[in-house]
């Protein structure tokens, strides 16, 4: 059987450099850091991504470990296997760049939980970062790459280094990059479920998968949290192996973050033009490249906690992008009614209760279902 190396986890990188941050990153000096990540797809091997995308120096891998994951920290023992980088059990990242591991042969099927282990010897200095990891991380002293279970480790929410694996499948495999903000990433669902809307929706999925690289906090037109959508397409959709399609929800950030940062005073948002022409270029690029482009609704958010991030211009804007996005003059080839989805049936602009995360602004594990209920499976044609 021919195969080919397919994307079968992704982790969209933060800069921990940004002058406006909604997450705290962090360094590692002689620790083990070990993460666990669920693959959407399987395959006969594996190769690992870690990444130095943002770093200010070069990054020393003193060494690397694969093995499936039981626990928390814990690993099959019989699993664990040591990562190469071009044969050798070390590496060194230049700042500003990607590797990729030499392949594992380890047949791995879709939900499987992996976890990655790095031996970090000197000083990190801050990390690129992941905003919602799959699941807490762990850390502890010294080189402990084959401990089965790291004891008294200290634990973490961001995810660190890690970009993705990749799995060797079929020939002719085919996966969809879910796209976009919080809602992609899914913040607010249950860490180490894989609960956000594209998860439970790839679980949907007769054949291919669905990848993330949602980061929360992300906009469309403006850097901060992350690089903005239309300039993060070539390496978080474009270099995806095995995408064909492509799913996006992108806007809340656009409308609300500029009040939030900057509140109490007002600040503005873009206008709906901005936000159309910004959409109609995202999809001009990814149709252009062969794909299929699905769009979604911008989720309500009426009452939300957040302060200044609710206002009637955003509302307004949102409301004309939303109409323009059902309408017949949309640039996707198709549409996920995402507001609809979760909308209290009273007060279309907020959340309705039992989906409601708390914060007015993000779904739990039962609205994302909603949302992955809501998505006509016809259009992932994989």
């Amino acid at each position: 059987m021919t195969t080919t190396w397919t994307a079968a986890h992704r982790a969209a990188a933060i800069s921990p450099h940004e002058s406006l941050a909604l997450f705290e990153s962090r360094g590692f000096t002689d620790q083990t850091v070990r993460q666990s990540l669920r693959l959407a797809g399987g395959g006969d091997a594996v190769r690992v991504r870690l990444t130095n995308r943002y770093g200010a120096t070069p990054l020393r891998i003193g060494g690397a470990h694969l093995a499936l994951r039981t626990k928390g920290s814990g690993i099959d023992p019989g699993s664990d296997t040591p990562l190469h980088f071009s044969g050798a059990p070390t590496v060194t990242l230049p700042a500003g760049e990607d590797i990729v591991s030499d392949p594992v042969e380890l047949p791995v099927t879709a939900g499987e939980e992996l976890s990655v282990s790095l031996y970090l010897p000197g000083d990190t200095g801050p990390t690129t970062f992941t905003a919602i990891p799959y699941d807490t991380g762990h850390a502890v002293p010294g080189n402990q790459l084959s401990a089965q279970l790291l004891e008294d480790a200290e634990e973490f929410t961001t995810g660190h280094l890690l970009a993705g694996v990749d799995v060797l499948a079929p020939a002719g495999t085919r996966i969809a990059v879910a796209f976009g903000d919080s809602w992609i990433e899914g913040a607010a669902t249950t860490p180490g479920t894989d609960n956000s809307f594209p998860g439970q929706l790839s679980r949907r999925l007769d054949h291919g998968w669905i990848v993330n690289t949602g980061i929360s906090g992300n906009r469309l037109l403006t850097d901060a949290v992350g690089e903005h959508l239309l300039a993060r397409i070539d390496h978080d959709v474009l270099a995806v192996p095995g995408v064909s399609h492509v799913i996006v929800h992108i806007g809340l950030n656009d409308l609300g973050l500029p009040g939030h940062f900057a509140h109490p005073e007002p600040a503005e948002g873009p206008t709906a033009a901005e936000l159309k022409t910004g959409l109609t270029t995202l999809a001009d690029r990814l149709h252009t490249a062969g794909l299929t482009v699905i769009g979604a609704t911008i989720g309500p958010y009426r009452g939300t906690v957040h302060e200044g991030y609710d206002t009637p211009r955003g509302q307004a804007v949102r409301a004309e992008v939303n109409a323009w996005l059902l309408g017949d003059d949309h640039p996707f080839d198709g549409i996920v009614d995402v507001a609809a989805a979760v909308a209290d049936p009273d007060e279309p602009d907020r959340i309705r209760a039992e989906y409601n995360a708390g914060d007015g602004l993000h779904v739990n594990d039962a609205g994302a279902k909603a949302i992955a209920d809501a998505v006509d499976v016809t259009l992932l044609d994989l």
